[in-house]
């Protein structure tokens, strides 16, 4: 029996050893052609025989076994029905919630206050002010406010505006609920940066952008009843756990 698990433990580093080299030489073939490519973080073979992932940060390309062609798309399961590129993704870009840096939001609490939301909204998003509305109907609530000022430069300013305020969220509620103009406000600006960083590094690139604390993310504006429905569906879940 130890002679049986030598064997098949040889055998294992053999296969690690050939996939290390033959990822290696698709890296020193697509580096020498593209150099463009030379911050390459991985590659590994994807479900389909023969290609190869390419991840440079959060991008993707595919790759044939000798690197002689790169595409730049979307790979689709169609046995599973399943967009494969989508899916790894969404988990290169999994938000951890309680890692989130909440420091750099401000804070709506309702009610208890016991169910959480995350939003990263820009103020001259006309989809964010519909939300703001709208989630005025769900109560028992924290939402951690990200500022993300992404769409302009009047954007920036009015973000300064409303996280230097005194009281940024009513500054946030009367712009975005009563179209009140933020007055000129300047302090310390440096957690607006970091949430760019941040929604860079994560690749958030739309507002609103919701995250709740059991991983799932929505891109876009959803309904009161949409928002209800996924905390109720993380409070069933919680309540039936060991």
């Amino acid at each position: 029996m130890t002679f049986i698990r030598t064997l098949l433990a040889a055998a294992s580093l053999g296969v690690a050893l050939s996939a290390t080299a033959q990822e290696s030489a698709i890296r020193t073939t697509l580096v020498e052609r593209i150099p463009q490519l030379e911050k390459i973080d991985e590659i590994r073979p994807t479900p389909m025989k023969g290609l190869y992932e390419v991840r440079v940060g959060t991008d993707l390309f595919y790759t044939d076994a000798k690197g002689n062609f790169l595409i730049q798309g979307e790979l689709i399961d169609t046995q599973a029905r399943r967009n494969l590129t989508e899916d790894r993704i969404k988990q290169l870009t999994a938000v951890d919630f309680n890692a989130l840096p909440l420091q750099d939001a401000f804070v709506t609490v309702r009610g208890n206050g016991k169910r959480r939301l995350v939003v990263f909204a820009d103020p001259n998003c006309g989809y964010c002010k519909r939300f703001e509305r709208d989630l005025l109907n769900v109560d028992n609530i924290t939402i951690h406010t990200f500022l993300y000022p992404i769409l302009s430069p009047d954007s920036a300013e009015k973000s300064r505006n409303i996280w230097c305020a005194k009281d940024r969220l009513v500054a946030w509620n009367d712009w975005m609920l009563r179209d009140k103009t933020p007055p000129a406000a300047s302090c310390d600006t440096a957690a607006l940066q970091r949430n760019l960083a941040f929604g860079k590094k994560h690749k958030i690139t739309g507002t609103p952008t919701l995250l709740f604390t059991n991983g799932v993310r929505i891109p876009g504006a959803v309904g009161s009843a949409e928002i209800e429905k996924r905390l109720t569906e993380i409070e069933n879940t919680a309540s039936k756990a060991p």
